[in-house]
């Protein structure tokens, strides 16, 4: 799984360095695709905040191999965490990770900054 970023540069107040930039792309590929949004926002809105892999193909509308196959990417994102009991896997929502995204998109005024090119 991928680690959280304790601490990295505002994305649109400092330049990226590159392990920084690729991290954070993989987290937002994760997000990028209306079925992982749709299974992210699932398990958070569970009253227990987790949901077994087993419940989650009726909500979406796919298969579970494919259901299977969004969960991972999340997980590598380090979006979710994952707990096998028995043979179930429960999926809980990292809060930590999404508020490192918001983080990292924020600016401090509001509005990005202009570019200055050299």
């Amino acid at each position: 799984m991928a680690s959280v970023i304790p601490c990295c540069p505002r994305v649109v107040q400092d330049l990226l360095g590159r392990a920084d930039a690729e991290t954070l792309a993989t987290a937002f590929k994760a997000l990028a695709d209306p079925a992982r949004l749709r299974l992210l926002s699932f398990i958070a809105a569970q009253p227990e905040g987790e949901a077994c892999v087993c419940h989650l193909t009726t909500p979406v509308g796919l298969s579970q191999p494919t259901v299977s196959h969004h969960l991972r990417l999340l997980y590598d994102a380090g979006l979710l965490a994952r707990e096998k009991r028995g043979t179930w896997v429960y999926y809980r929502v990292v809060p930590e990770r999404l508020e490192t995204l918001r983080t990292v998109l924020a600016t401090r005024s509001g509005r990005p900054r202009k570019a200055v090119r050299r």
